[in-house]
């Protein structure tokens, strides 16, 4: 029998500020959510306009990172599994289960760039580093001083 496999790339935004916990054994999780945008035409040629909202949980120091980092409205792009829990509610007695991304890879987004719409134009983020114009850049270049 072939073995499963298991994978979720999502970039988005956060919908609320992560939360950080520690389990009993000492090992620290972020739960949070990440709101995904995608814009399709319908059948009539209209624009339609569909939401995802996808939980998510990070473990050890990546956990803490985020948390650190992290904020509502912060855009990201997540790399992980699927994984779904299982439980009884304790109040109606009913079986319930969820499916969330356990992140294995998280990169912050740039700031102007948002996680659902990373094609529109939008300012670019400001780095700090002076900007350079074509005038700067010399008409040759000694290739013998490229490291690689």
């Amino acid at each position: 029998m072939a073995r499963g496999f298991s994978k979720a790339i999502i970039m988005g935004n956060l919908t609320r500020d992560p939360e950080l916990r520690t389990t009993p054994n000492g090992a620290s999780v972020c739960s949070f959510s990440v709101a995904v945008n995608r814009t399709y035409r319908d059948g009539s040629g209209n624009n339609v306009d569909q939401v995802s909202f996808l939980d998510c949980s990070a473990w050890g120091k990546l956990s803490e990172t985020i948390s650190q980092y992290a904020k509502k409205g912060s855009g990201v792009l997540i790399s992980g599994r699927l994984e779904q829990r299982s439980w009884e509610d304790k109040t109606s007695g009913q079986k319930r289960s969820r499916v969330e991304i356990v992140v294995e890879d998280f990169n912050f987004l740039p700031r102007g760039t948002q996680g659902g719409d990373a094609g529109s134009a939008s300012a670019p983020a400001s780095t700090g580093a002076p900007e350079v114009v074509p005038e700067d850049i010399p008409d040759e270049v000694d290739l013998s001083e490229i490291p690689f």
